[in-house]
């Protein structure tokens, strides 16, 4: 997936982990995605609200390689509204980093990596993890009570089974975290 890196114009990159690769959508980037991103701490621990449990920048979470694209918008508010607009959510759940300003960021090593590429800003979802399981208001599902809220809606025949196990076995191969290896264990739900 590495190819070379056009140089030519103000570049802002864009994170993803999770549906963004596989369904960008109306996304604005440029080409493709490359599998050389930053490394955060990823976990499928935010229940969306169509019942998915969905990958999100968790501090709790496994450490993976992220994926980056740079956006075809070189304006950072616009970028950040295209993106805002694909997720769906609010402009405060889109994080941003500009170099220039050398702002500090939760990303560890993103100052790093972007100055390495030539990145002038990185814009990502930064939605938290939350879950809602029998009516007990959790910030972050445990690996158990991940497993068990699938089981919940797959035993129930719930459409939102179908919807898990798509956006689960879709994630990015190298987006290997700990809650995905025990849904594969525990339903065979081995990435496409």
């Amino acid at each position: 997936m590495k190819k070379e890196v056009d140089r030519s114009s103000k570049k802002i990159a864009c994170l993803g982990w999770g549906s963004l690769i596989w369904d960008p959508r109306e996304l604005p980037i440029r080409d493709s995605w490359f599998d050389d991103g930053p490394l955060l701490p990823i976990e499928f621990s935010r229940k969306s609200n169509d019942g998915r449990l969905t990958l999100v920048i968790d501090q709790l979470g496994t450490i993976v390689r992220s994926f980056w694209a740079l956006m075809a918008e070189t304006d950072l508010a616009k970028a950040r509204e295209a993106l805002r607009l694909r997720e769906r959510c609010n402009r405060e759940d889109i994080g941003f980093w500009k170099n220039r300003e050398k702002a500090p960021t939760d990303i560890v090593n993103l100052p790093a990596w972007a100055n390495a590429r030539g990145i002038d800003a990185v814009i990502w979802t930064a939605l938290a993890p939350r879950f809602d399981f029998q009516n007990i208001s959790k910030i972050r599902p445990t690996k158990d009570d991940a497993v068990r809220y699938l089981k919940h809606i797959v035993n129930g025949n719930n459409p939102a089974a179908d919807l898990a196990q798509t956006y689960i076995r879709m994630a990015p191969k190298q987006v290997d975290t700990e809650y995905r290896r025990a849904f594969e264990k525990e339903f065979g739900w081995s990435p496409y």
